[in-house]
């Protein structure tokens, strides 16, 4: 019998994520425990009171939606904030609705618009995006011509979310330690995981069953209309530009001007986007390793192969005994693993990683395990700020069939080992998660269709480890009427982190409605 191993971690890799965090932004919430010393728009005078035309453009059956006046009130110093009701049910317009959470920061200038924006996920808050991030990710030249607005999609944080567990069962949860290559483990692991999916429909009730990301799309079209545009223009990272794709496909005459960062192709499996996923953070593992040994203070030593090999070790030695933290929790080999993921999503916070591998090979894990708390939102008082681990289950769930037979999920895990001979059983048995959830998935992997006149802007990182490159190439060749952005460069997706190029080509599009060159290289 091997060691025991971890419950996968939830990585979120398809996108959550680090989308938002910049080098300074994750070392203060380290150190916070101490750790370590077309027509773009339209313009409304009053955003508040609805289009008439905007709403006799709906389907019937929606249009009280698309009509409802949205009272946007100050809120978070500089902000507007607004609830826009939506069905929870889109076969059912009749029924149950529920509030969709969103927050603007109103441009100062002369206003073209308003431009969603979703960092990722799924299940990543637009909201927080908006109001933590919206100022420095997104430039002075777009926030001087649109609005920024925000949104948590349904299911998440502030929209209906989804409800599963207290934060101190989620602490218990995450502590589990499984042998998943037995039977006896991944069984132990199934069971645990039908709990949860039982607690959540309990506590969620029967928007569990619509958070798939096309009803996603539809809310997003009602979120069009509450803020008056007569064309969506938009801003997606990572799972957003799944969820702008979608949109794409379901609204193609409404689609104003689209930028996606960090492409999602729709359609290959979850299994082919694990792999590729694996490789490439495989990828940016050793990317990392030999820019360390490359400066000063590096805790590997010897080749780039060396030092890779000695992470593997690292991880090899806590799956046999796992370490304990300085809070006195205890730290599992999975946990080390999310630790070591997380900094690669942005090659700024690099150094951080090198700290913390610098800690655990001198036997304190405490850094590793708070990057891992940091990417499942839990703040170092023990409560957790959001709900994103849960959302981004049951969205998955929902929109991707996935492998749950057991000797499926094993000969995944023997694929994934040598995608990633580092991290690549920690990818493996996401189909777990789905094999008892309570609603099935909704969706067949499928080429997204799109019809539209107007250019989408599809970007693509070439040492983006989440979203890899391959994935922006395949989306855009589907769009067809789209032109592709690469940048040569590391870390999860471009606009708003990479170079003048890139900025530059975006911001001219999104304001100008100058279409950037397809298969432009920065």
């Amino acid at each position: 019998m091997k060691s025991a191993r971890p419950v996968p971690a939830r990585f979120r890799s398809v996108a959550i994520g680090m989308r938002a965090v910049g080098a300074m932004a994750l070392a203060l919430v380290l150190a916070s425990c101490s750790l370590f010393g077309g027509d773009g728009g339209s313009k409304d005078a009053n955003p508040g009171q609805p289009d008439p035309a905007i709403a006799a453009a709906a389907p019937a059956e929606l249009r009280s939606f698309y009509s409802q006046q949205v009272d946007w009130t100050p809120c978070e110093a500089d902000f507007q904030c607004a609830k826009i009701k939506v069905p929870l049910d889109y076969s059912k317009p009749d029924g149950e609705s529920i509030e969709i959470a969103a927050i603007k920061l109103p441009t100062k200038s002369a206003k073209m618009g308003s431009l969603l924006v979703n960092p990722g996920g799924p299940g990543g808050s637009g909201y927080d995006f908006v109001r933590d991030a919206g100022a420095t990710n997104i430039s002075d030249k777009v926030r001087a011509n649109y609005d920024i607005v925000g949104f948590d999609p349904r299911g998440v944080k502030r929209s209906a979310p989804v409800t599963c567990l207290t934060d101190p069962e989620r602490d218990a949860y995450r502590a589990k330690i499984y042998a998943l290559d037995t039977d006896a483990g991944l069984a132990a692991a199934l069971a645990d995981n039908k709990a949860i999916a039982d607690k959540c429909a309990e506590k969620t009730g029967a928007l569990l069953g619509h958070v798939d990301t096309v009803s996603a799309a539809k809310d997003l079209d009602i979120l069009r209309a509450g803020v008056n545009d007569k064309k969506l223009n938009y801003l997606g990272y990572s799972y957003g530009t799944f969820l702008g794709s979608t949109y794409a496909s379901l609204f193609p005459d409404n689609v104003g001007r689209m930028v996606l960062d960090g492409a999602l192709d729709p359609s290959i499996t979850a299994e082919e986007l694990t792999s590729a996923q694996a490789k490439a953070f495989e990828k940016a593992l050793r990317a990392y390793v030999e820019r360390c040994q490359q400066g000063s203070g590096c805790p590997l030593s010897g080749s780039v192969d060396d030092g890779l090999q000695q992470i593997r070790d690292v991880i090899a030695a806590v799956e046999t005994n796992p370490m304990k933290a300085r809070d006195g929790r205890i730290v599992s080999a999975s946990n080390v693993v999310t630790g070591i993921i997380v900094p690669l999503y942005n090659d700024d916070n690099w150094p951080i990683l090198t700290q913390a591998l610098d800690q655990i090979l001198k036997g304190d894990p405490s850094q590793l395990q708070r990057l891992a708390d940091f990417n499942a939102d839990r703040e170092p008082n023990g409560t957790y700020s959001s709900n994103s681990t849960f959302a981004f289950n049951a969205i998955s769930c929902l929109d991707h069939p996935m492998v749950t037979d057991t000797a499926g999920m094993r000969a995944d895990e023997e694929k994934l080992r040598q995608d990633s001979p580092t991290m690549g059983y920690y990818f493996a048995y996401s189909g777990s998660n789905c094999k008892d959830w309570p609603y099935k998935s909704t969706r067949t992997p499928a080429p997204v269709e799109y019809t539209g006149s107007t250019d989408i802007v599809v970007i693509g990182t070439t040492g983006d480890p989440a979203t890899p490159v391959e994935l922006a190439s395949a989306l855009r060749k589907q769009l067809g009427k789209a032109s592709l952005l690469t940048w040569k460069g590391e870390g999860h997706t471009a606009y708003g982190r990479s170079n003048e190029c890139i900025g530059n080509a975006v911001d001219s599009y999104l304001v100008d409605g100058k279409t950037p060159a397809d298969n432009t290289v920065c």
